[in-house]
């Protein structure tokens, strides 16, 4: 499978590339970029908005001329980040209904935490 990196024109007009990554956390994988903003699962209650996150398990690394690839992680690769906002998905309704037991209005619902960081370095 061959990787490509995204080519994007700077103010000379040169072809530059973007240095992008893939990481685990939250038993996903995500592909990120220095400057972008992802939303993952519910780290841990001990974050607040503000501070700043490490994700160590690298999968990938590509900065426009090589590609580096774990086996499986990339060793010393770190990806840093910034917790923009903490907060929860809109809720999902979970609707039971037994067929001619009057029983259709037990309803429940879920709502999931996220977080969303914005990804300052890859490393």
């Amino acid at each position: 499978m061959a990787t490509t990196a995204k080519k994007t024109k700077n103010s000379e007009g040169a072809a530059a590339t973007t240095a992008f990554a893939v990481i685990k956390t939250g038993g996903k994988q995500y592909r990120v970029s220095s400057g972008t903003t992802i939303t993952i699962e519910k780290m841990s209650d001990e974050h607040k908005v503000g501070d700043k996150v490490e994700f160590g398990e690298v999968i990938m690394r590509d900065n426009g001329s090589e590609t580096v690839l774990g086996t499986p992680t990339i060793a010393g690769a770190k990806v840093s980040g910034e917790i923009a906002e903490i907060g929860r998905d809109a809720k999902v309704i979970i609707m039971r209904y037994k067929q001619k037991s009057r029983s259709g209005n037990a309803k429940n619902g879920h709502r999931q935490p996220h977080v969303k960081v914005l990804i300052t370095a890859i490393a």
